[in-house]
């Protein structure tokens, strides 16, 4: 398998892979198990599977190679500022528990209409569908990298037919079937990591562990910049992710908000071990393009190889079914629901996943970077922290959510166009600009926010 590509490997792993899933996974027959999780006795998932379920959801196939990507870069504190955001998880949880505690909440988009108003809600959608497509494109590209190079006709075919795979056992039965195959596939993912990181990090530090804890330079230039950006996204970040926030109303707020902290910290740990893969490569020396773990991998040889690619098609597996059911949901149920209420048709749920599957893969043509899908998403949407985490104690108007909404788009616009001024990016590492946009859009829409607020107080009350 000469530089990780070709032999009958990767097909055979995608092939078994797939048709197992495609026969094993559960249907649905009503809309309770296909939108909402539910079994066939009509029960919501157990705190072990809602748990296991965002755990393995939000361990996507992007996001191990970017943990990995960026130990071969920073050394340990690189896989640590990637598992950084996975502080999003348990900042989530809590704040959709208090706003089904405090408002009675049953859905995000349901709680903006009645907060902010059907303006609020819609754009509010539309940044989730965004959110949803880039999760298809982005893990289908790292599936494609182990068929072939990036542009060439196996990596297409590659990526093409796991996206396929994935949408055949997901049509089944939408979120039921998701949360039953993200159980599975959170024990293969622990077994095989388990087996990754006993090969390779061992072979790579000839046993001297201590070498990968003690790696790079916990300085703003060493990585810290980064892992500063992921702590300030954590406040925004989780809301345009309905893989997540989807899963905050299935369950009781109770096991609810347990599940929210277990899968957050069991998915930082594994996030920052899968790292350490990566973290060799940094040791060595080795240069690192854009798929550390492959060219780690490789380096071991053909089984841990083999290994990896496991690691990688169940990850991706896990993301993009997730996507595909939360798709059907938003389009099915929220966007629906905006002008009434919605007709939970599961025929329409499932034309939903499959126009996901055709135009999430465009992508792919044009050679988007995977590490794109997070941190300019992220800017962009961080107008979204004031809006529901002040929102939850605050009664602000809708002028509040669009101030602080779209100076979160101007926020990422600055950052992808390169225009924020040097003298406002912070520090003098990789990520100083993205750092400083961050840092300074998340001021500036809070103030805006609360500007509103506090202009309604002064006028006694009276409507903004």
């Amino acid at each position: 398998m000469s530089a990780g590509f070709g032999g009958p490997w990767p097909w055979i792993l995608l092939a078994g892979y797939g048709l197992a899933l495609v026969v094993v996974a559960p249907s649905s027959r009503d809309a309770g198990g296909f939108f909402e999780g539910k079994d066939r006795g009509g029960r919501p998932p157990t705190l072990a599977y809602l748990a296991g379920s965002m755990f393995i959801a939000w361990i996507f196939a992007k996001s191990v190679t970017n943990a990995a990507n960026l130990g071969a870069t920073f050394g340990l504190p690189g896989a640590v500022a990637y598992a950084t955001y996975w502080l999003s998880i348990p900042i989530g949880g809590l704040v959709i528990v208090g706003l089904r505690r405090r408002h009675g909440a049953t859905s995000l988009a349901g709680w903006l209409t009645g907060r902010y108003g059907r303006g609020a809600a819609v754009t509010f959608l539309l940044a989730i569908l965004i959110r949803l497509y880039n999760e298809v494109w982005s893990n289908s590209t790292v599936v494609g990298t182990y068929f072939g190079p990036k542009g060439s006709t196996p990596y297409f075919v590659g990526a093409l037919a796991f996206t396929l795979l994935t949408l055949a056992y997901t049509l089944k039965g939408g979120l039921r079937t998701s949360i039953w195959t993200d159980a599975l596939q959170a024990g293969v993912f622990g077994v095989f990591l388990t087996l990754v990181l006993g090969l390779a990090v061992p072979h790579a530090t000839g046993g001297r562990l201590d070498r990968v804890i003690t790696s790079g330079s916990w300085t703003l230039a060493g990585g810290v910049d980064l892992i500063l950006v992921a702590l300030l996204q954590s406040f925004s970040y989780p809301f345009h992710d309905p893989i997540l926030t989807d899963r905050g109303f299935l369950a009781d707020p109770r096991t609810t908000v347990k599940a929210f902290l277990i899968a957050g910290g069991l998915g930082a740990l594994a996030i920052t071990l899968f790292g350490t893969v990566g973290v060799t490569a940094f040791l060595s020396g080795t240069v690192i393009h854009d798929d550390a773990p492959r060219a780690v991998a490789a380096a071991v040889g053909t089984g841990v190889l083999v290994m990896v690619n496991v690691v990688m098609l169940n990850s991706a597996a896990s993301a993009v079914d997730s996507a595909f059911s939360a798709t059907a949901k938003a389009v099915t149920v929220d966007v629906a629901g905006l002008w009434g209420a919605p007709r939970r048709r599961l025929a329409v749920g499932r034309w939903a996943m499959a126009a996901a599957a055709i135009l999430g893969n465009l992508p792919l043509l044009v050679g988007a970077h995977i590490l794109e899908a997070t941190t300019i998403s992220g800017t962009m949407v961080l107008g979204l922290a004031p809006a529901f985490v002040l929102g939850l104690f605050l009664e602000a108007p809708p002028l509040s959510f669009h101030l602080a909404f779209w100076t979160g788009i101007a926020a990422g616009l600055v950052e992808l166009l390169g225009l924020l001024p040097r003298a406002l990016a912070i520090g003098r590492g990789t990520y100083a600009v993205l750092l400083g946009v961050n840092a300074w859009g998340l001021l500036l829409a809070t103030a805006l926010f609360l500007l509103p607020v506090l202009w309604r107080r002064m006028r006694g009350g009276a409507a903004v």
